[in-house]
């Protein structure tokens, strides 16, 4: 059974940082593309960013780029979000996501099969 578990969200001040981190089980985690969304309250569900197997190849939403930067542990089977010069706009429930999927990279909420409990980020001005 494929368990997927966030942790290390919180509440922080605009500028501030969080690192969020997903721990896998149930899979064969190096196999795996791994990917963080998050949800707004009246928002869809949307791509935040995602690593490959290998940990070398990863994928940004257009609005993190640059302020956050996600990265894997394949030994320990975890995951991370180091999520920097935070806005309120990133307040939002954060999930963990994945896929076998390896090509192409996927940034849609379908493409993962596996999720986890979600992590609430909030922001404040």
């Amino acid at each position: 059974q494929v368990q997927l578990v966030e942790s290390g969200g919180g509440m922080v001040q605009a500028g501030g940082s969080l690192r969020l981190a997903c721990a896998a089980s149930g899979l064969t985690f190096s196999s795996y593309t791994m990917g963080w969304f998050r949800q707004a309250p009246g928002k869809e569900r949307e791509f935040v960013a995602a690593v490959r197997w290998s940990g070398i190849s990863t994928y940004y939403a257009d609005s993190v780029k640059g302020r956050f930067s996600i990265s894997r542990d394949n030994a320990k089977k975890m995951v991370y979000l180091q999520a920097n010069s935070l806005k309120p706009e990133d307040t939002a429930v954060y999930y963990c996501a994945a896929t076998a999927v390896p090509m192409p990279i996927a940034t849609t909420p379908d493409r993962y099969p596996y999720w986890g409990q979600g992590t609430q980020v909030t922001v404040s001005s």
